[in-house]
């Protein structure tokens, strides 16, 4: 999407099929599967705290604006905002934590309904997963079922050729 960093994408997407090592098509799809689906929880948490961060933001400029002088007010606005909450707000114990939950109570729709979004996508990575699980535990169920008739036919070869020797006699 626009706004996101394509390589990091990318690296992502490398690390995990260096960890998995994908054996067939199947995988490889379930690999981008579940890469796109961690991606898409990164998203939905960047939107989430942009959201809270803007709201802090939101309510701590009105508080100011109805609790401070207008020279505090001018003056936070020309600072970079990161100080925290401002004395004139302090000293009315006026906190972070409370400007936090006025801004997340004002947005709380739009929280609970990204909530809901990050629990779907971790639901379908999850699915993915198992997919791709179960798909590696048939394929290794296959292996050893086709090891155990290899290693039968291999015994059934050696019975029957030490069968058909012919008779040593003894000395």
């Amino acid at each position: 999407m626009a706004g996101e960093h394509r390589p990091d994408y990318e690296a992502l997407l490398a690390r995990i099929r260096a960890t998995l090592a994908p054996a067939d098509t199947l995988e490889e799809i379930w690999i981008r599967d579940v890469v796109d689906l961690v991606w898409e929880t990164f998203r939905l948490r960047r939107i989430k705290a942009a959201i809270m961060t803007s709201g802090t933001s939101q309510v701590l400029e009105c508080e100011l604006k109805v609790h401070a002088e207008p020279a505090e007010v001018e003056a936070w606005e020309r600072s970079d905002r990161t100080d925290g909450v401002p004395e004139a707000l302090t000293s009315r114990g006026i906190s972070l934590d409370m400007l936090m939950g006025d801004a997340i109570w004002g947005r709380l729709d739009r929280l609970e309904r990204i909530d809901r979004m990050l629990v779907s996508a971790e639901a379908r990575r999850s699915a993915a997963l198992r997919e791709l699980d179960h798909h590696r535990s048939a394929l290794g169920q296959r292996l050893r079922l086709s090891i155990a008739q290899a290693e039968e036919a291999e015994a059934r070869a050696q019975t029957q050729a030490l069968a058909s020797m012919p008779a040593q006699a003894s000395a």
